[in-house]
């Protein structure tokens, strides 16, 4: 048995302690923000915070949720967070939408810790999250839009 906070509420799951992190959000809890895509921890689909530090839920296994808090895209409930999805919606960011999970948590964890970035803070931060349809400009000019917003 595996107890965890997940989205603010105690969770407690039997499931082999080997089990990828990204397939219990998925296929036992129903969370289907985070999403795979490469497996190997290198496009950010997947991203969730555990303790608040993004994680790549496809190459973690289950157990390391231990003890711990536990968030993901349905449970991302901060003021970057929501500036960052109303920035989204209202530069009409996501093409095909499905690496925008990952990207927002990405960079609700960039505006945590530095409220007002740069470009190059935004690339280096933003660097590990692909995006196939290339949206990086809008993905930048949305998180311009939800810095200008915090302040």
């Amino acid at each position: 048995m595996i107890r965890f906070t997940l989205n603010g509420r105690p969770t407690q799951l039997d499931v082999p302690f080997d089990t990828p992190l990204l397939w219990v959000l998925r296929d036992k809890l129903g969370l289907i923000g985070a999403k795979y895509s490469c497996g190997k921890a290198l496009c950010g689909a997947c991203t969730v915070y555990l303790d608040g530090q993004p994680v790549r839920a496809c190459s973690v296994p289950v157990s390391i949720v231990a003890g711990k808090k536990l968030t993901t895209i349905e449970g991302l409930d901060t003021p970057a967070g929501r500036a960052l999805m109303a920035a989204w919606e209202k530069l009409d960011v996501p093409q095909c939408g499905f690496c925008q999970p990952g990207q927002v948590m990405a960079a609700a964890a960039l505006l945590a810790a530095n409220p007002r970035p740069s470009d190059g803070d935004i690339d280096a931060a933003m660097a590990g999250n692909l995006c196939r349809c290339g949206t990086y400009g809008r993905i930048r000019a949305a998180i311009h839009e939800a810095a200008k917003s915090l302040s």
